[in-house]
């Protein structure tokens, strides 16, 4: 099997992981929220983040992935900013109607295009503009109903959508220049981003629900579903990572909006939630997007693979025959075939 086909194998197994997963948390989560009453979201989200850490340093004490130290301050801005864009989505969906949270989400993808253009340089196609502008009006669609303006929601929503684009960009970034794994940077960052949710989420549970988490009546039925939903995240958590590494940060908004209308379809076949027409149509416009969109990445990458494999295949022909330097008038010792470390290097 080639190093590209390893490649794809291995971004459609995190694609598929980080969607039955979401899925999954997001099933657990509403049973726990709705029909047990545990609505603390923000302190939720600090348990997965601690159950996430505890479970990466059993699999680096059983080896399965090494430990690789770097830039402790890069490290400790990342935690520290992912876990306050998790705050403020929670603060907007508390100070904001459901509608405008659901548009709060939508305004992350071109948002991120907007930075990636700024301050990357990363072209998008027109197609791919297109395919995510459909994308992103079947999920309105699907999920937009009422849109209640005000100031103080605005404003989170907003720190929200800049902070959330800001930490999935750098999810991406710190793994190609530090040249770390996805679970590498997961363990590291985890730390950091369950400490500042440890310590935010309670106030915030409270501002929000007018609840005390620490009072709430934990029934053996509460524990198990958050002792299920902490094992669930630890795969939601390491999935994100992995896929926002071997693909890119608009991608993963893409599958996140993939998830919404799969849970739109499994809230109505399994919990019997309200669906209408208007619904079904979105989700229909959405997920022409998605093969749209899906279309156009793998019609654009082809052209950088065919001429990455040309260039790998030219520097094994140099090493392979030195005297062709030689006959080409260079005297010079022949290049050194380039090394990629993992699959990802090869496609970045």
């Amino acid at each position: 099997m080639s190093e590209g086909q390893r490649f794809q194998l291995g971004t459609i197994g995190a694609l598929g992981l980080s969607v039955v997963s979401s899925v999954s948390i997001v099933i657990c989560n509403k049973a726990l929220i709705s029909t047990l009453g545990f609505s603390f979201a923000t302190t939720l989200t600090s348990w997965h983040l601690l159950v996430t850490f505890c479970s990466l340093h059993v699999a680096l004490w059983m080896k399965f992935f090494e430990h690789k130290p770097f830039d402790p301050k890069a490290v400790m801005g990342f935690g520290i900013l992912n876990g306050t864009s998790i705050g403020l989505l929670n603060l907007s969906l508390g100070f904001n109607s459901v509608g405008f949270y659901q548009m709060t989400k939508l305004a992350i993808i071109p948002c991120t295009v907007l930075l990636e253009t700024l301050f990357f340089s990363k072209q998008f196609s027109k197609k791919i503009r297109f395919s995510l502008t459909v994308l992103l009006m079947g999920v309105g669609i699907a999920t937009v109903t009422d849109l209640q303006l005000n100031v103080m929601g605005s404003v989170l929503s907003l720190l929200a959508v800049i902070t959330t684009c800001v930490a999935q960009i750098m999810t991406n970034t710190i793994q190609k220049k530090f040249k770390v794994s996805s679970t590498q940077l997961l363990y590291q960052s985890c730390p950091y981003q369950a400490l500042t949710l440890f310590i935010i989420g309670p106030f915030l549970d409270a501002l929000l629900t007018n609840k005390n988490v620490f009072a709430f009546k934990y029934t053996p039925q509460v524990l198990a579903f958050i002792v299920l939903s902490c094992l669930i995240s630890v795969s939601v958590n390491f999935s994100t990572f992995l896929v926002i590494g071997k693909t890119s940060p608009v991608t993963y908004q893409v599958l996140g909006h993939l998830k919404t209308c799969l849970v739109l379809a499994f809230g109505y076949v399994l919990l019997h939630d309200p669906f209408s027409w208007r619904n079904i149509l979105g989700i229909l416009i959405a997920v022409v997007g998605m093969v749209l969109y899906s279309y156009f990445c793998t019609r654009d990458a082809q052209p950088k693979a065919g001429e990455a494999s040309t260039q790998l295949s030219q520097a094994e022909e140099s090493e392979i025959d030195p005297l062709i330097n030689v006959e080409n008038g260079n005297e010079t010792s022949p290049q050194k075939t380039v090394v990629w470390s993992s699959d990802k290097d090869l496609h970045a």
